[in-house]
């Protein structure tokens, strides 16, 4: 079973990798970022409150991820494994997350950390946001803001598996198969 987080700033290509991985290992893609359209798009509590703090730039509270990630594990059971895209993204997170997988006779088997350097980010970010209609990918600064953010408190979840020698880093930078190809190597 390969339980992957897939890792980076917003940006980095997570998504897009994702559908490629799930493809070639037969894993459950679950996207924070799914989970939020979904609850946002139903106008949810769990939603307007989530939608709120992502406009400003903001993480969305732990307890808010948390729950909506075993909700979506509870009802998506799959023996190949999963690849978890934009969770966890606090330490706090990654231990509930821990708890969630060991309660299911499982652990995270491997966390690829996408590398790619902030102003390739703002580039991305903002040409993703001429077609996306997400206000947060169509402001400069509240992009910077995220990747503050994301340096700040997501990325000591790559030290937190790291001290269990699960994280790994891939150069994000490149066309799609060479991306993947990296990702594939660490991987097989």
């Amino acid at each position: 079973m390969i339980n992957l987080i897939l890792f980076g700033p917003p940006g980095s290509g997570k998504g897009t990798q994702a559908t490629t991985i799930v493809s070639k290992f037969d894993l459950t893609h679950i996207s924070t970022g799914d989970l939020f359209r979904y609850e946002i798009g139903n106008d949810t509590p769990l939603g307007r409150k989530a939608k709120e703090y992502m406009n400003k730039g903001s993480l969305v509270p732990d307890e808010v991820n948390i729950g909506m990630l075993e909700n979506k594990l509870n009802n998506t059971p799959n023996p190949h494994g999963y690849i978890f895209d934009g969770f966890p993204r606090t330490i706090a997170q990654a231990e509930a997350l821990d708890k969630m997988l060991e309660g299911r006779g499982t652990k995270v088997t491997d966390l690829i950390a996408l590398d790619v350097d902030d102003e390739e980010i703002v580039k991305r970010l903002l040409e993703r946001g001429k077609t996306s209609e997400r206000p947060d990918d169509q402001n400069e600064e509240v992009i910077r803001k995220r990747i503050v953010e994301y340096n700040e408190k997501t990325s000591p979840v790559y030290e937190y598996y790291d001290k269990v020698g699960v994280s790994k880093k891939a150069n994000g930078i490149g066309d799609l198969a060479d991306v993947f190809n990296r990702i594939y190597d660490i991987l097989k």
